[in-house]
């Protein structure tokens, strides 16, 4: 016989003090701190217990007995269902304040270097509308708030396409306005779930593996192009060709139109074949040069890795060629170089940049955009960093004068980190989007590296995810 979880009654006059793992706000309920959801720093709540562990609670807000003056209205009709956007109801520049704070005690506790200069967190410009790619799924059984569950009225309509819910990978809130991505972002959503209504087509569903529509991804470009990809379950070529007909014919905004048909059992695209159905098979994004003497340009297809904050990753790019202060003779090397963005904006500067990067589709890119873009003096390589970054990498094109890492979440691999402290670089920057782990690779190389500067950059208002920007200089 199973046992019976016990009840925790929902907790009282929390006052909400901080914000901490993974942006909840933080509050003490006697000796146990309590991790909330919905709540920010300043407010007193009810809270609801979700989790309890021996040292710590998670609970989400219930009831909020005192506003804290830092509160905001949250934009999104959707706050505290959909899954992303979690500070809507957090001030901007309280945001901001929290993020640089995270990243100063994480480089002080973790990696226990102090930098002899931080520098203010860099905003965003745009708070919304600045992602210029979304991905929504398809489903034939959406999710239901809590309020339309207990307002008695009946829902037939099932189908709906949105955003997966936190925790539950087969269920699907319906949305009809985004506020993350600018438009025809989510005119070109809700025709597309409205015209598969209307014709009765089957919404796919995640855990019968069964259904027509699949997912649709949206890039638009601060070029205004615009890439539109859907993504089907099955082959029913009619309804195919008459949606996508219709699609290209309503939204001359779309400058490249594209499907594929995935009978695997996960969504991913990178293994699949895509098929053009309208345009050119890619969009163009644009970044002005550090010069400022003209401008990049560079081809984004569906499988591209770019980043998703175009206008704010121009300012990412420059806080660290300010910190890599290249000069005209010198080498550089970029780690984890993706499609290149950050070399080709670095190659002006230098006599050479070498890139590297594990996926070879994105260095297929790199060395596109490199032609392209009429330059020269970048050079691009695929494999694994461990594997590829090594002795005879060096012997064949030299030690670089300034190195530029930009490792993704888990950080650096060991034999990387120990690489570089045998190579002594003069100079190397390390752009992280996760503080935590580039401070583990900070307290690593503090063995011949100096922290110079540290700049956090604010890629993704609304959310608690931060980049952050180090220099290190080889010790005297």
């Amino acid at each position: 016989m199973a046992r019976k979880r016990k009840h925790i009654a929902n907790l009282e006059q929390v006052e909400l003090t901080d914000i901490g793992n993974k942006g909840k706000a933080v509050g003490r309920h006697g000796e146990k701190v309590v991790f909330v959801s919905g709540g920010v720093p300043g407010d007193v709540v009810e809270v609801k217990v979700t989790k309890k562990r021996r040292n710590y609670l998670e609970g989400k807000v219930v009831k909020v007995d005192v506003y804290s003056p830092d509160r905001v209205e949250a934009q999104c009709q959707y706050f505290g269902v959909c899954g992303g956007c979690k500070w809507q109801n957090l001030s901007y520049e309280k945001q901001l304040g929290y993020k640089e704070k995270e990243v100063r005690e994480n480089l002080r506790k973790i990696g226990h270097v102090v930098p002899e200069e931080f520098h203010p967190i860099l905003g965003s410009e745009k708070e919304y509308r600045y992602r210029n790619k979304l991905e929504f799924s398809f489903t034939d059984n959406k999710w239901l708030t809590q309020e339309q569950l207990d307002s008695g009225v009946d829902f037939p309509e099932r189908r709906g396409a949105g955003f997966h819910i936190p925790g539950f990978w087969d269920k699907v809130l319906d949305i009809d306005e985004c506020l993350l991505q600018p438009e025809p972002s989510n005119a070109i959503r809700n025709f597309v779930r409205d015209w598969a209504i209307e014709k009765d087509m089957p919404f796919f569903n995640a855990r019968s593996q069964e259904g027509w529509l699949r997912t649709l991804m949206i890039r638009v470009a601060s070029t205004g192009e615009v890439l539109v990809v859907i993504q089907f379950k099955e082959e029913h070529a009619e309804a195919r060709e008459a949606l996508l007909k219709e699609l290209d014919e309503k939204f001359p905004e779309i400058t490249t139109l594209q499907y594929l048909i995935n009978t695997k059992q996960n969504d991913t695209i990178y293994d699949q074949d895509i098929i053009t159905y309208s345009g050119p098979g890619f969009i163009e994004e644009a970044m002005p040069k550090y010069s400022g003497a003209g401008e990049l340009r560079f081809k984004i297809g569906p499988k591209s890795f770019y980043q998703t904050n175009p206008e704010q990753a121009y300012e990412l790019y420059k806080v660290a060629l300010d910190m890599a202060e290249i000069k005209k003779d010198e080498l550089v090397f970029d780690l984890y170089t993706g499609t290149g963005t950050i070399a080709l904006f670095m190659a002006e500067q230098a006599r050479e940049v070498v890139g590297i990067e594990l996926i070879p589709e994105a260095i297929e890119d790199a060395k596109l955009n490199a032609t392209n873009n009429g330059i020269d003096n970048a050079t691009f390589y695929a494999g694994d960093m461990k594997n590829i970054f090594n002795a005879d990498f060096i012997a064949k094109h030299g030690k670089p004068d300034v190195l530029v890492t930009d490792p993704p979440r888990d950080g650096m691999h060991g034999d990387v980190v120990a690489l570089l402290l045998e190579l002594e670089i003069p100079r190397i920057v390390y752009v992280s989007c996760n503080s935590a782990t580039q401070a583990r690779d900070l307290g690593l190389l503090a063995e011949k590296y100096e922290v110079k500067q540290s700049r956090a950059v604010d890629m993704f208002p609304q959310t608690h995810h931060i980049e952050n920007v180090v220099q290190l200089v080889l010790k005297a």
